[in-house]
């Protein structure tokens, strides 16, 4: 089955660098292209695509506020930030805005299928190049808010779990370096999720970092 991907970027030339690079892809096609965040809404209806690849900094509408947006019309479209800059506040915001995936503009073609097709399937993706530099700003940021205390610690398998989420890792690819089977992963998972009480890998990875976990 074809991926439909609408792209959202202001570069002219990126944006057909990006629609190139996905061309050589079997089974993703990019249905559509827009030149900024204020044109997503109207590009979704008239596109209808699977999934959204957006500039994190456009002119008029950034990826966030179009993201936004989308949130405020109840639009639910799997969504991968795509970025150039090390910003951490931007990254952390597009998180909260409710991106899926985070990948720099120099990604590989084998990451950026594997990144569209991972959310694609409901999964969250984050470069580890991107969770890195997430880490270290957080470090250095911190946090004004005291976070509150977990009512159940994680076990020494699910930390392990949750830090191979943090470096991007799939299910499947966590089973292979645990030696665990996927259905087993897949349930340490939402054992991660429910005590430390988020709805999706990408706050749990957040809520961690809050927390001093990673």
């Amino acid at each position: 089955m074809m991926i439909k991907v609408m792209l959202a970027e202001d570069q002219n030339l990126v944006r057909q660098g990006i629609c190139n690079l996905l061309a050589l892809s079997d089974n993703i096609e990019v249905v559509g292209q827009v030149n900024d965040g204020s044109e997503v809404i109207d590009g979704i209806e008239r596109f209808k695509p699977d999934v959204l690849l957006l500039d994190i900094r456009m002119p008029k509408m950034t990826g966030i506020e179009a993201l936004q947006e989308m949130a405020k019309r109840n639009i639910s479209i799997p969504s991968i930030i795509l970025t150039t800059f090390d910003d951490h506040q931007l990254l952390l915001d597009s998180m909260q805005a409710g991106a899926k995936g985070f990948l720099l503009k120099d990604v590989s073609l084998e990451s950026l299928v594997n990144a569209i097709e991972k959310v694609h399937q409901g999964e969250t993706l984050v470069q580890p190049a991107i969770t890195e530099r997430i880490l270290k700003g957080l470090a250095s940021l911190g946090s004004g808010e005291e976070e509150p205390a977990l009512t159940e610690e994680l076990s020494p398998k699910e930390l392990e779990v949750l830090r191979l989420m943090a470096g991007g890792y799939s299910n499947r690819e966590i089973s292979t370096a645990i030696h665990k089977s996927e259905g087993t992963v897949k349930n340490q998972v939402s054992s991660i999720l429910d005590k430390l009480d988020v709805r999706d890998r990408t706050q749990a990875v957040l809520r961690a970092i809050n927390l001093g976990l990673l």
